[in-house]
């Protein structure tokens, strides 16, 4: 079972390639956070800095400043923002989730404690904001702030509903904006902003931003299911054993209404037989297939989005970037 439609594998760094000084540029900006004096946080920003990822949001708010003339450097800026607190995020969602593995890696909670890694947290979140700051851009810091807020909110109604059945794909989709399209929206529509494009190009980008981002996390939710610990670098399974229901939760439900066999098991979450059955149900060819279908609608929201934008080598590289998550193996 693949999630690529008949697409020839990408190369990231081929994708990145336009834009790769820029890309170096971003990465000593947040490599400059270890050398901070305050010795006690330096392995920890070390230890999550250096963690391998694929620089998705920052490499779309780059490419997304490209669409009008300018120097580049607060675009990188608000890239490195961009990242820093992509970062703070999954701090935070590990030590809430009780995760330790991360891309492969302990994470922070497991190496230091829970405790330090809220605090690492947040000293990555006010870093980020630091550097917005630098950008002196009023509306894009307000923006970033924004976005703070729809981070939080979206973790806290997945806090709310955890192990709750009651629970419906409108308030999934809502839950998913908050939780990671509203930072892809702000990459690409920061990027825009700070090069001084015209309102069409910012939200024209915005709308690649969102669905860009819904995509991705509709792809992730599948993964949990259909993939495993290797390809994805975390527990396989870890979003119903939490209590959080997904998109494939979600299909399958809508496909066999008599089954109550999530209910049963949200009522004894220890009941680790009763989940491996139900993953066995859900990640069903039948069930995965049709939640790829609907993952590709949202590519192709995004993809059409790019139409109304100059035809450059950036919107190339944002439709191959929009291709390469897509694609089997992301």
């Amino acid at each position: 079972m693949s999630l690529n439609k008949s697409n020839p594998r990408l190369d990231l760094s081929d994708i990145y390639s336009p834009i790769a000084k820029s890309l170096d540029k971003v990465k000593d900006k947040i490599s400059s956070l270890k050398d901070d004096e305050i010795s006690d946080i330096s392995p920890l920003v070390k230890h999550v800095i250096s963690s391998k990822g694929k620089k998705v949001r920052p490499a779309i708010t780059v490419l997304s400043s490209r669409f009008y003339p300018n120097d580049g450097v607060t675009s990188e800026i608000m890239a490195a923002a961009v990242e820093m607190l992509h970062i703070a995020t999954l701090i935070h969602d590990d030590t809430v989730d009780n995760s330790n593995i991360r891309r492969g890696k302990e994470t922070v909670s497991s190496l230091w404690g829970v405790d330090e890694a809220v605090v690492l947290g947040d000293y990555m979140f006010a870093a980020s904001a630091t550097f917005v700051c630098d950008t002196g851009n009023i509306r894009v810091i307000r923006r970033f702030a924004e976005t703070i807020m729809e981070l939080s909110k979206g973790q806290m109604n997945e806090l709310a509903n955890a192990f709750s059945p009651e629970q419906d794909m409108k308030g999934y989709l809502d839950r998913i904006y908050n939780k990671t399209a509203s930072l892809f929206a702000t990459a690409a529509e920061s990027g825009a902003i700070l090069s001084g494009a015209e309102e069409n190009i910012v939200c024209a980008l915005r709308t690649y931003g969102v669905n860009f981002g819904l995509g991705f996390q509709l792809i992730d939710d599948i993964l949990d299911i259909a993939s495993s610990v290797e390809k994805t670098g975390k527990p396989v399974g870890n979003d119903i054993l939490q209590g959080i229901i997904t998109l494939p939760v979600l299909t399958y439900k809508k496909n066999n209404p008599q089954d109550q066999c999530i209910e049963r098991y949200f009522e004894n979450p220890d009941d680790l037989q009763r989940a491996d059955e139900i993953l066995g149900k859900i990640g069903s060819d039948s069930v995965i297939e049709e939640c790829i279908a609907i993952a590709y609608q949202y590519k192709q929201k995004a993809a059409k989005a790019l139409e109304s934008l100059p035809h450059t080598i950036e919107r190339d590289c944002l439709h191959d970037l929009l291709e390469y998550v897509f694609l089997d193996g992301r």
